[in-house]
């Protein structure tokens, strides 16, 4: 009998311990009631006013991070209802990230949450445990200890914007990062980048200054902002430090979430395409509740990628359409260098492709030495005609070589680089060198590298740049940077191909 009541005790124990590690063990509100109101109804009609005041602007790209606010809603709801304004209401996502840094404690990495769901006045927010747990045993810069979420709002605070604004229902993976180290910066990088796509939502949770004056504030904020906006972590590190060295009176922090938005940047800043846009600004001084001597700084700012395309996909040439183009260059060279009439082309006979209107290079080398190279941009010509105009030209107009005569040219090899429309970009951040040619322009003065340039000397993007602007375009080594930028693809093909 009393075996019996033994074997049901453990079996309960046993029971219990299951259930109790199985049961989700939600994080109940904490800045309910206190940075934003704790009652269903009001919240609701809280936040309708706050998008319906909103900024929105059109953009190609729907953004793959923002950075928001987290302050009482009466001060910063409106800077974050904005930046959440530029996400797709309808968009769906795999997961959304929320990234904060921790205002209650140290502690070495970063906490994920994974013992349950996100409790909101406006429902159950969803946390991607599986995921969570997945990423704290596989990184030891990752702990699983809760005690940091429990009285930290950064993440909190985004939740109801987020169940508010999206049609779908969300996953989250809440992030709280306890060191704020350049080092563990840059080491977070590392483990979220795989995650940063269109399929995902990257939320960074960071007010900028703290307490200086509203003019002040105004100040350091547009620099951090500027700093940021130009997706260069370094930057952002020097602007931080020159903010302190100010000595700007009241000013304790420029960007409590540092390193949070630092974490973004060494993402990002890699990464082709990316742009960065202010959205908006306030301070707690622009609102009725706010004392302007001393107030906390707002930014909505959105990260978006425009999809680098394959310029060169819509256009195509076969084995017989490269023959073509290459024995015409050839025995056009040939032809003008003797002396004889060019050979006819009969358009009639060409395929559609070769009609085409678009611009080419022709590089001639000899003995594996470059002798001649010059192209045609503007695609106001048929491609065959381009050809034939650039082959003749490579041979006799290229300035830094005598023109070719007519014994050299058994010893000739000549590569064809068709090349698709010209586009302007923004910044090099959208140029991928080995894939793209640029072309720089300043004032009356321009200069271009076709993409293969860069595998065939090994340059770096910043290589490449200054080269070009300073030997092509004449107009100094970082001149690039104040210039217009253009890139375009070629496809590339030679005798011996």
């Amino acid at each position: 009998m009393q075996a019996n009541h033994f074997n049901i005790a453990v079996l309960v124990f046993i029971f219990a311990s299951v259930f109790s590690q199985e049961t989700p063990q939600n994080r109940k509100p904490y800045a309910a009631g206190r940075f934003y109101t704790d009652k269903q109804d009001e919240l609701e009609t809280q936040l309708q006013q706050l998008f319906s005041n909103a900024i929105q602007k059109k953009s190609e790209r729907n953004p793959l991070a923002i950075v928001v606010p987290h302050a009482g809603y009466v001060y910063s709801g409106g800077v974050a209802a904005s930046g959440y304004n530029q996400i797709d209401p309808s968009r769906k996502f795999e997961r959304i990230f929320i990234i904060g840094s921790s205002h209650t404690s140290n502690f070495p990495g970063a906490s994920v949450y994974c013992e349950g769901n996100f409790e909101t006045p406006l429902g159950t927010v969803k946390v991607d445990i599986e995921l969570a747990k997945q990423l704290v045993k596989k990184y030891d810069l990752l702990t699983s200890d809760s005690d940091p979420h429990k009285f930290e709002h950064s993440i909190e605070v985004q939740l109801p914007f987020l169940q508010k604004h999206l049609k779908s229902d969300i996953r989250i993976v809440p992030v709280i990062i306890g060191s704020s180290t350049v080092e563990t910066a840059q080491k977070l990088a590392v483990i979220f980048k795989p995650y940063l796509n269109e399929k995902n939502l990257f939320v960074i949770s960071s007010d900028f200054s703290h307490y200086p004056n509203y003019d002040n504030a105004c100040m350091a904020d547009q620099s951090t902002a500027i700093a940021i906006q130009s997706n260069k972590a370094s930057n952002l590190i020097a602007t931080l430090d020159a903010n302190k060295k100010k000595n700007i009176p009241g000013l304790a922090t420029s960007l409590c979430g540092w390193s949070s938005v630092l974490t973004l940047l060494y993402m990002t800043e890699q990464m082709p395409g990316i742009n960065v846009e202010l959205i908006q600004y306030k301070n707690s001084g622009n609102s009725s509740f706010g004392d302007v001597d001393r107030v906390v700084g707002y930014w909505a700012i959105t990260f978006c990628q425009h999809q680098t395309k394959n310029q060169t996909a819509e256009f195509s040439l076969t084995h017989d359409d490269k023959k073509e183009l290459l024995s015409l260059a050839r025995e056009s060279l040939s032809a003008y260098i003797r002396g004889a009439e060019l050979p006819e082309v009969s358009p009639f006979k060409l395929n559609p492709v070769l009609k085409t209107q678009t611009g080419a290079f022709v590089t001639l080398t000899k003995n594996g030495h470059l002798r001649g190279c010059i192209g045609h941009f503007d695609a106001n010509l048929p491609l065959w005609k381009v050809v034939r105009q650039m082959a003749i030209a490579s041979a006799t107009q290229d300035s830094r070589f005598n023109k070719v005569q007519a014994s050299e040219i058994k010893e000739l090899k000549i590569e064809i680089s068709v090349l698709t429309p010209l586009r302007r970009i923004q910044t090099a951040d959208e140029f991928i060198l080995g894939t793209h040619g640029i072309y720089i322009r300043k004032g009356n003065s321009s200069g271009t590298f076709l993409p293969q340039v860069a595998t065939q000397t090994g340059w770096t993007k910043e290589e490449f740049l200054g080269h070009c602007a300073r030997d092509k375009a004449g107009i100094g080594w970082d001149e690039w940077k104040t210039a217009e930028l253009y890139t375009y693809e070629a496809m590339v093909f030679g005798e011996g191909d």
